[in-house]
């Protein structure tokens, strides 16, 4: 339960800034305790794996400045990116501003397995605990 509900539009905000800085648009963000979700359109000159880097660097010394989750210890060493068209936009947007009524059914290890089993990823199951 790291990301506490409270500090996560903090958190988001913050976000937000590193995506207009890098002239990335925000469509939406959220998540719950254990992970974030962004829907973004990623500017032709950023390279996403760039951005994240950006993102996991400047978030976790935001948190640890700003005492905003006490129990973080740091972004894990991966990342899951997923590009959609442009006609699913909005149903991203819903399904992320969804995300706390979702996981009442639906495990955060089991919304990651669909998603790498929906694009055909392989994976080990013990790589996602």
């Amino acid at each position: 339960m790291t990301l506490l509900k409270d500090n996560r539009p903090i958190l988001y905000n913050y976000i937000w800034g590193i995506l207009k800085d890098k002239n990335c648009f925000l469509h939406r963000i959220g998540g719950i305790e254990d992970y974030t979700h962004i829907v973004f359109s990623l500017h032709p000159s950023i390279a996403l794996a760039d951005l994240v880097k950006d993102i996991k660097l400047a978030t976790s010394d935001f948190i640890k400045r700003n005492n905003l989750f006490p129990t973080f210890a740091g972004w894990q060493k991966g990342y899951g990116a997923f590009t959609y068209t442009i006609e699913a936009k909005e149903a991203l947007v819903a399904y992320v501003k969804n995300q706390e009524e979702h996981h009442k059914t639906v495990s955060s290890k089991e919304e990651i397995m669909d998603l790498l089993q929906d694009f055909g990823i392989e994976f080990e199951e013990s790589d996602l605990d």
